[in-house]
């Protein structure tokens, strides 16, 4: 083999492992969101009807509370994606110049790609957004899954697995309050679209575990180490 094929081979045999790997957790542990998107494409009626009364009773909340609809919409901006994948950057700063660089790479291209597939999940399914009468807020796309619920988890969750070796250190207290305030903003998010009246439950379901499968299943193929065949 030519010596300038030799690195590109090598680093084919590191990857194209963790590669499949990850692809094969992925399949595992994204079932549910398999299964909860088959529910929605044939419109399973037990669950069309909870998501219907359930948008019915949030944007009813919503619709009664002025202040609480004001805080929603200032919470969907904040949570925009982009918005959400650019306060990684500080985290994979600290992460890099902390000497993780390579957990650092890993964390970002598992972001950026999480990133995309929430999109083609959403143009696989093709669900329409709700429909009721007098709608307190609207938005454009398709609705399964949810992205903001979607890349809010997608960030947090790989954001604490890249860092985790830096907060391992931290007091035990300190590390569940970072955890602990990472779920809230994931369940707020979540909430924040339902009591919008822009997605379902099952949306913002979708978007959480699929979050978690993708960002853990990533990790499993990255932190897979192939074993070097015995000369």
């Amino acid at each position: 083999m030519p010596s300038g094929r030799r690195p590109v081979h090598r680093l084919l045999r590191l990857v194209a492992p963790k590669v499949v790997r990850g692809a094969l957790a992925a399949a595992i542990l994204c079932l549910p969101v398999v299964v909860l998107a088959s529910l929605v494409t044939i419109s399973w009626d037990e669950l069309i009807e909870v998501d219907q009364r359930a948008i019915l009773a949030a944007t009813g909340v919503t619709r009664s509370h002025p202040a609480l609809f004001d805080a929603l919409i200032t919470w969907q901006e904040i949570f925009l994606p982009w918005h959400v994948y650019l306060a990684a950057l500080p985290i994979a700063i600290w992460t890099w110049v902390r000497g993780l660089r390579g957990r650092t790479i890993w964390g970002v291209a598992t972001m950026l790609i999480g990133w995309n597939l929430g999109l083609q999940a959403k143009l696989i399914v093709e669900r329409a957004r709700p429909l009721y009468d007098d709608p307190v807020s609207r938005a454009p796309g398709f609705s399964f899954p949810s992205g903001h619920a979607f890349n809010t988890a997608m960030m947090l969750v790989t954001s604490l697995i890249m860092a985790w070796p830096l907060l391992r250190r931290w007091p035990s207290p300190a590390r569940v309050a970072v955890v602990a305030a990472a779920a809230v903003v994931i369940v707020l998010t979540a909430l924040d679209r339902v009591f919008l009246g822009v997605h379902f439950p099952s949306d913002v379901v979708a978007g959480v575990l699929l979050a978690l499968g993708l960002a853990f299943a990533s990790y499993l193929g990255y932190r897979y180490e192939p074993r070097r065949e015995s000369r």
